[in-house]
């Protein structure tokens, strides 16, 4: 008997995937890591953040982390203008939130 091979998605073949599809950390809106606002992208992650009741550590830390993971799981494959706006992103995160 053949054995049916099928394609695997991402979020089977990567922890990466499963984080981002499946996380109990925040509710994003789409497309939040794509947008060209630095201060957009950071309010949209604050109130994310807030919203949020299956976050474990602060709405900042909330925030940042899932920032930060999506930087670093990007890598190579991110832009030099989005890390650039997602590098700024950072910066106007800690603005609104006073860190």
């Amino acid at each position: 008997m053949y054995n049916k091979i099928r394609n695997k998605t991402n979020s089977e073949k990567f922890w990466s995937g499963k984080v981002t599809e499946k996380s109990d950390a925040l509710d994003l809106e789409e497309g939040v890591f794509t947008w060209k606002n630095p201060l957009r992208i950071a309010k949209s992650l604050k109130r994310s953040a807030l919203t949020s009741n299956r976050r474990k550590g602060t709405p900042f830390q909330s925030a940042m982390s899932m920032l930060n993971f999506y930087i670093n799981r990007a890598g190579k494959n991110l832009k030099f203008e989005q890390r650039r706006i997602l590098e700024q992103a950072k910066i106007e995160l800690r603005k609104i939130f006073d860190k």
